[in-house]
């Protein structure tokens, strides 16, 4: 299993554990706020009834009794009649009068008073899209006791969703801030690891040139095709070894003809690979852009393998450079006759650690991303794949052309 599939399996299982915990914390919760909600209206049943009690009763002691019943009841709550007059409240606003009573038989102390309508009906509407309300049967007539949901059964609803915000806020801070200390280390020791290479490169380079002079002097081979590419494969292995050792530092970007630096590495690369590949170049010679030779050089390569190794047998390759003069860009698309991406894919083949080879460590398109993106200041993207046809990458630059030259 290669790095990519183990840390997609890895998200994966800790999505579901995050599901698990969420899914118990949230079914508790709602067991509690259950429980609760049933005694409080429970509460709200018994102070109803103490009420009607209250207001047939005579006897003192059984007054008292059942007095002490009714201010038991620790939620708002509010009395109506049929008409939707307030007969009584509970638990509200003191500030606030809020008996409006007509004078019934039997309720002792009754008056008449002002209060706020607009804050009685208000909580009332409240009361009723919570709970459907307790009937009496009181002289004949009917009341409605509404009422409202305890502070603490309020606050226990809410409660695991801020309970998870806050886990998950710490949890991301933590990630983010472990995510960035591991990749500030790895880079550390990668861009040691690339300096050292490339110091470690210099000396076998250095024994090779002198060893190829020797050669032309001794077998008098100035114009041996054979020892001119061995003389561009050393050129080459210069070109890895100062690659390696500029990894960790600002590339500087010089104004090139984009044809031009396409046209000499993709020259010198076909010859590298099985002539059963052919391989095209077209576009337009006048585009420029700001380029790092060696680098850039690097993001062909890659992209060049990559197309080669999707061609099982026989195929093409082109390289088609092209531009836009109003959005003041340039593009290099590289179409391969390979297997193709599945569309799910596009993004996936960037990411470190994603190959479809037995023996690919998934680094070379992960690379020419961020060599592209990072150091040139462009983007890269497959423009489009069709699977047993082929793909195309998509390499955009800034341009740097005279507007006196025309793009496409």
């Amino acid at each position: 299993m290669n790095p990519y599939q183990q840390r997609k399996r890895w998200k994966y299982s800790l999505l579901a554990f995050a599901v698990v915990i969420t899914s118990g914390s949230l079914f508790y919760t709602r067991y509690l706020v259950r429980s609760i909600k049933q005694s409080e209206h429970t509460r709200a049943e018994i102070w109803a009834l103490s009420i009607k009690q209250i207001t047939a009763a005579d006897d003192n002691d059984f007054l008292q009794y059942v007095s002490t019943v009714r201010d038991s009841l620790s939620v708002p709550a509010i009395i109506v009649d049929d008409k939707g007059d307030f007969i009584t409240t509970r638990g509200l606003d003191t500030t606030k009068t809020y008996i409006k009573v007509p004078q019934l038989p039997g309720i002792k102390g009754a008056s008449q008073k002002k209060y706020d309508p607009a804050y009685f009906e208000n909580e009332l509407e409240s009361m009723k899209l919570q709970h459907e309300p307790i009937r009496l049967k009181v002289f004949g007539a009917n009341w409605y006791v509404y009422y409202h949901d305890s502070f603490v059964l309020t606050q226990l609803k809410v409660f695991p969703y801020i309970q998870l915000s806050v886990i998950a806020i710490f949890l991301l801070v933590a990630y983010t801030a472990f995510n960035t200390s591991r990749k500030s280390e790895q880079n550390q020791v990668w861009v040691g690891l690339a300096k050292e290479t490339a110091h470690q490169l210099g000396t076998p380079i250095s024994s090779l040139m002198a060893w190829v002079e020797l050669m032309k002097e001794k077998f008098n081979a100035e114009d041996d095709p054979l020892i001119a590419e061995m003389e561009n494969d050393i050129k080459r292995l210069e070109i890895v070894a100062d690659r390696f050792s500029k990894i960790g530092s600002k590339p500087v970007l010089e104004d090139h003809s984009v044809y031009d630096v396409v046209k000499d590495f993709v020259d010198y690369f076909k010859i590298r690979v099985s002539n059963k590949i052919n391989f095209e170049i077209e576009g337009n010679t006048y585009l420029r852009a700001g380029l790092n030779i060696p680098l850039f050089d690097w993001v062909l390569e890659n992209l060049l393998k990559n197309a080669v190794n999707a061609i099982e047998n026989t195929g093409n390759i082109k390289v088609e450079i092209s531009g836009s003069k109003t959005k003041k860009q340039v593009y290099i698309d590289v179409t391969d006759t390979g297997k193709g991406i599945h569309r799910s894919h596009f993004d996936t083949v960037f990411r470190p650690g994603y190959t479809t080879r037995k023996r690919g460590w998934g680094l070379g398109l992960s690379l020419t991303k961020r060599m592209v993106e990072n150091y040139h200041d462009g983007q890269i993207f497959v423009k489009d794949s069709e699977i047993g046809k082929g793909t195309t990458f998509r390499i955009v630059l800034k341009s740097l052309t005279n507007d006196t030259h025309t793009t496409t």
